[in-house]
């Protein structure tokens, strides 16, 4: 049995456990177009499947990785199991992207500065 979240890897004599991260969550555009949905409201699977053009079964493996990384809860109601976005995760990836701000804002500094000088 390996902890829920986290991926077997498999290797000659050992076990390896490796945590889904949220930026795995979020790789996949369908994972993205879940989520949004998701973030508006809780849906049962059914419902959520009904919006997208694949499989009952892709859905459930999307929804599953969303699950490990954290992006999203699983409540079952009786026989429904109903979808609920966890986006407090996502601040995972603000935090990450804010260290690339100063550098961005520098670079757009630097282009206003530049195509002042051509007018």
């Amino acid at each position: 049995m390996h902890p829920i979240g986290c991926v077997c890897i498999f290797a000659p004599n050992q076990v390896h456990f490796m945590r889904r991260d949220v930026f795995q969550g979020i790789a996949d555009p369908t994972r993205r177009a879940i989520l949004g949905r998701l973030v508006k409201e809780k849906l049962n699977l059914t419902t959520l499947t009904d919006h997208y053009d694949i499989t009952r079964q892709s859905i459930t493996k999307h929804i599953r990785i969303l699950e490990e990384c954290g992006l999203v809860t699983i409540e079952k109601i009786g026989r429904e199991k109903y979808l609920r976005a966890q986006p407090e995760k996502i601040g995972e990836v603000a935090k990450w992207a804010e260290q690339f701000r100063s550098f961005y804002a520098g670079s757009y500094d630097r282009l206003d500065d530049y195509l002042k000088t051509m007018e």
